[in-house]
């Protein structure tokens, strides 16, 4: 039945990496559970213009969950060598002009004007100005969107794990409704022979009651103890879960106000049971409804 269910869990993590000129970047998300979205990314200086767009995407992309975002760059601070063309053409021309004046000079050559001081320069990657870093900021972009895909699709897989054990979990509910259900049927005998052992050591040899008056005490202790209601309650909140589980989307918040009903459905049996084994049975599905809880808080 697994592969009916649609459920998205909250938890999931991506990591996504891109290289650009002297930079390498590396993106990884987080997400867990949480009431709502709520986004949080850390950016190296001088990026952080990007983060609205980017949370804007996660809000597109995942509908609860607390995400949280690190870009990390790793730059190659290794300063390249480059020509200083201004200073280049400077020399070049004075050395040109020279050669003219010096009768049998040999022409300039290219080595020696480039060995002259101020003609190279060295170049970081800091230094590679407003191009390089909108270059950088598309990268960031490119792979923000990579790790979101990978972030979403890490969640669905886990998301099937989840579903199995959420069924199961409805499965074990479902099977102690049953015995409930059975238990609950033998409550008005369980009543009238309590009742009548207890006339019986009251009275203790005095006139009996009347076989009228003990069934109208019988009714009125069987109407407060019945539990009829109560179990085609979490009948009806059984078969809800398993719809919901099918329908997909955004059911966590759904889910989450339904177990307050199967909690709720759970402790009234257990007040109106007028037997041991029915307060075990309700005891033991407060249990298995706790635990199914415990599964709903990740599901998207």
């Amino acid at each position: 039945m697994t592969e009916a269910v649609r459920i998205v869990s909250m938890t999931g993590f991506a990591r996504s990496q891109g290289e650009r000129g002297h930079c390498a970047l590396i993106w990884e998300l987080r997400s867990v559970n949480g009431r709502g979205l709520d986004v949080k990314l850390r950016l190296p200086p001088g990026l952080e213009e990007i983060e609205f767009t980017l949370k804007e995407a996660v809000a597109k992309k995942l509908r609860r969950g607390n995400v949280s975002g690190t870009l990390t760059l790793k730059r190659d601070n290794v300063a390249t060598i480059q020509p200083d063309m201004v200073a280049l053409e400077r020399v070049k021309q004075l050395a040109i002009d020279l050669a003219d004046n010096i009768p049998g000079a040999l022409p300039p050559r290219a080595e020696l004007l480039l060995a002259l001081p101020g003609v190279m320069r060295s170049v970081t990657p800091q230094d590679e100005g407003e191009e390089e870093k909108a270059a950088l900021i598309e990268e960031a972009r490119a792979c923000f969107s990579e790790a979101l895909e990978g972030l979403a699709v890490a969640r669905a897989e886990e998301g099937h794990k989840l579903a199995g054990i959420v069924l199961a979990n409805l499965k074990e509910i479902e099977t102690l409704h049953e015995q409930a259900h059975l238990e609950a049927s033998r409550q008005p005998a369980l009543h009238r022979a309590r009742l009548t052992a207890q006339v019986a050591e009251l009275l203790a040899g005095a006139q009996g009651v009347s076989e009228e008056r003990l069934a109208q005490e019988i009714a009125l202790l069987a109407t407060k103890s019945d539990v009829r209601e109560e179990l085609d309650r979490l009948s009806a909140h059984i078969s809800a879960a398993r719809s919901l589980l099918t329908e997909g989307g955004g059911i966590g918040r759904k889910f989450d106000f339904l177990m307050q009903e199967f909690n709720r459905e759970a402790n009234t049996l257990c007040s109106k049971s007028a037997s041991t084994e029915l307060t075990n049975i309700g005891l033991a599905l407060k249990a298995a409804i706790e635990q199914l809880r415990e599964q709903v808080q990740n599901i998207e």
